[in-house]
């Protein structure tokens, strides 16, 4: 498979994609847990059907210390027992918040559910990257972006 533009090698995509990044930093430089932030990476992708993105952050996730089992386990996760309570109110709500389209929008216990387990800054980022991560995957379909080569940190 190869990409229907170079979105990486275009100087508009990357002008995109450098405001992206800008906001991710802003989540990454916050109190949100990094473990918490990349398992909502990998569900959103997981649902959005995005390969790139995957392959990317189940890559940083190892490269941070994750285990392989919670990686394999993050479609998941309600049947597994290896998430925190609030891990599992992150990706509760990055399910909702990644299928806007199917109608049903944020429930207002999942919101009460994630209210409970992070502060407002928290609250902000976990909704940060919940929006950062569909777009990436938006942007990554859309475009056929191939997965596989990703070397964690490379855009670092």
């Amino acid at each position: 498979m190869s990409a229907r533009i170079d979105f990486y090698g275009n100087d508009l995509a990357m002008k995109v994609a450098k405001y992206l990044n800008s906001a991710g930093k802003a989540v990454a430089d916050s109190t949100l847990p990094v473990a918490t932030q990349e398992l909502v990476r990998i569900r959103a992708s997981q649902i959005n059907g995005c390969g790139y993105c995957l392959d990317m952050h189940t890559k940083d996730a190892a490269a941070a210390g994750e285990t392989q089992q919670r990686i394999n386990l993050v479609g998941a996760w309600r049947e597994a027992t290896v998430y925190t309570e609030a891990e599992r109110a992150a990706l509760e709500l990055a399910e909702e918040g990644t299928r806007l389209a199917d109608g049903a929008g944020v429930s207002d216990a999942t919101w009460a559910n994630a209210a409970k387990h992070f502060d407002e800054e928290q609250l902000a980022a976990l909704v940060g990257t919940i929006a950062i991560i569909n777009t990436y995957n938006r942007l990554n379909v859309i475009t056929q972006q191939p997965a596989g080569d990703y070397v964690p940190g490379q855009f670092a």
